[in-house]
């Protein structure tokens, strides 16, 4: 396996369809996508996202997490 993970910054939205499947709202994922930290698992095309939100001093909260469904079952989340 060569991954690369990715911050993303901008058009986080682009994402939408794989985020929802690591939750169904897409009114929940507005609430912490802009203000958390989007990240990308790359090997040969996108495999896996991520949100990551900071909650207070040293806490960060994992918000989302979605594999998509051709990676799934092969170590990716």
């Amino acid at each position: 396996m060569d991954y690369h993970i990715v911050k993303i910054s901008r058009n986080k939205k682009q994402y939408l369809d794989l985020l929802l499947l690591g939750d169904e709202q897409e009114i929940m994922i507005d609430r912490y996508l802009e203000r958390g930290d989007l990240f990308v698992l790359e090997d040969n095309g996108i495999k896996a996202v991520c949100v990551v939100t900071k909650e207070g001093p040293k806490i960060c909260e994992l918000k989302n997490i979605a594999v998509t469904p051709s990676a799934q079952r092969q170590g990716y989340g």
